[in-house]
């Protein structure tokens, strides 16, 4: 059997898409008051996601993406933050449809990600180059390949932005699977020596929607567990500083 069960998929035009959406809701008068931001960042930690809504000033807008959108009022409205929908690959492409069709045309996720290698510490910062495609979304979106693969221009700011903050990174590989109790010991143990850095649940889905719609994203991780062939190590309580820089490198590489 192959994935997805149409094996023509890829040349066939969609049945509906965003644009048909977002028309919709300009015939029933519920569209946003104002114009789309420079890029969108996209927030999964509630904690990360509260800090920011009591410490910036931000303003809810309403009929984007039900009350999941803000707009950063204290960065002349340019950048717009996203969060509170949950996680994994399925939301994240339904967010880039809708967002991309209101006129966003760059992203930048930032987020925890379970370590592969033992040299990655609690809160290192990953820079993400490539993404290997072991969720579904993906491969509804673009034709079998291994990798997905960041905005080459956007992860070049993301870079600079860290740099200019004298930020110590690493940038490289990580897994994207969204079934994060499906991970065997035996595909840890593959990609640990394949020089895999991180897993996650987002990055490949977003690479390639955003390739799909012609549009620019790039993915920052900061590190909140640990995967050995044996065990599990949980510090998710202990990530809320090192989310705290990635908003701050995601606003800088964002800003005009």
């Amino acid at each position: 059997m192959t994935f997805p069960n149409f094996p023509n998929k890829y040349d066939e035009k969609p049945l509906l898409n965003a644009k048909d959406y977002w028309d919709y809701k300009k015939k029933i008068g519920k569209i946003p008051i104002i114009d789309p931001p420079t890029g969108v960042i996209l927030c999964y930690s509630p904690t990360l996601f509260r800090y920011i809504l009591n410490n910036h000033d931000v303003k809810q807008i309403e009929n984007v993406v039900g009350d999941f959108f803000y707009i950063l009022e204290e960065d002349d409205n340019q950048i717009g933050i996203c969060g509170g929908f949950g996680i994994g690959g399925p939301i994240v492409g339904i967010l880039l449809e809708e967002l991309t069709a209101f006129g966003i045309k760059k992203y930048i996720s930032i987020g925890v990600a379970g370590s592969l290698q033992t040299n990655l510490k609690l809160g290192s910062i990953i820079v993400c180059d490539k993404a290997i495609r072991d969720e579904g979304v993906s491969h509804h979106y673009l034709p079998p390949e291994k990798y997905a693969y960041p905005s080459e221009s956007l992860t070049n700011r993301i870079e600079n932005a860290i740099k200019g903050l004298s930020i110590e990174y690493i940038r490289g590989t990580t897994w994207t699977v969204d079934t994060p109790y499906r991970e065997t010991n035996a595909e840890v143990k593959h990609y640990q020596k394949e020089g895999v850095l991180t897993v996650e649940m987002e990055a490949a889905s977003l690479f390639a929607v955003a390739q799909y719609l012609g549009v620019d994203a790039g993915v920052v991780l900061t590190i909140s567990d640990y995967l050995s062939e044996e065990e599990w190590e949980l510090h998710f309580h202990l990530t809320e500083e090192h989310l705290k820089k990635l908003f701050l490198i995601a606003k800088n590489a964002l800003m005009k």
